[in-house]
């Protein structure tokens, strides 16, 4: 007995150090300690994720965290709704080719909502949802709504086009690794910021 029992916690020593130790996540207040995935480990039983994650902006920004506090009663102007591709080692111009329709963004076509009638470079844009999608050149993009919605965004129905709006684009901007559509107040409204990689261009909305 007196034998054996130098094995026993010898083997009692090494159990104990080959579990992983808890991440704790020190940056967030009362983090509850994580427990890393072993690598064969499933990610996801229902559906894979995706490369390119589904995002959304409002204008008013963060309109649903002003509305849950009680900041805001009215409703929203427009919302965007888009999937973000990412560069991965690449560059704008390696990824999209000129005078081509691109979805402005990634999967299912992107698809902008006005909750109100907004004014675009004088023409008057009713309430309503549009595939919001994009034909860019060196010096310029045409912003093109269209009534097609509910469609996988690498086809566009050109017949099913309401407004098409040139917008000249910036280069040299700091570089986006993420596509990123995002609304920034103006003194007349606000303006669709549409950037990767170092290429911007914005859409002027009049409220």
């Amino acid at each position: 007995m007196k034998q054996l029992l130098p094995c026993l916690c010898l083997l009692f020593l090494l159990s104990c150090k080959d579990k992983p130790k808890p991440i704790v996540d020190t940056k967030t207040k009362g983090a509850e300690k994580l427990v890393p995935m072993e690598e064969d480990d499933p990610i996801n039983n229902y559906a894979a994720v995706d490369v390119s994650p589904m995002d959304m902006s409002y204008y008013p920004v963060d309109y649903p965290k002003l509305k849950m506090a009680n900041a805001i009663s009215t409703s929203p102007l427009v919302r965007v709704i888009y999937s973000r591709p990412h560069l991965q080692r690449r560059h704008f111009n390696d990824i999209l080719k000129y005078n081509e329709p691109w979805r402005l963004g990634a999967n299912e076509s992107t698809e902008i909502e006005f909750f109100k009638s907004v004014k675009v470079q004088d023409q008057k844009v009713s309430p309503g949802r549009y595939i919001i999608y994009c034909i860019p050149e060196a010096d310029k993009w045409t912003i093109i709504l269209n009534s097609n919605i509910d469609t996988w965004g690498l086809k566009q129905d050109s017949t099913r086009d309401v407004h098409r709006f040139p917008i000249p684009i910036t280069r040299n901007n700091p570089t986006l690794e993420y596509f990123t559509m995002v609304f920034e107040k103006t003194g007349t409204g606000a303006d669709l910021l549409m950037g990767w990689d170092d290429v911007v261009g914005k859409l002027p909305l009049t409220f």
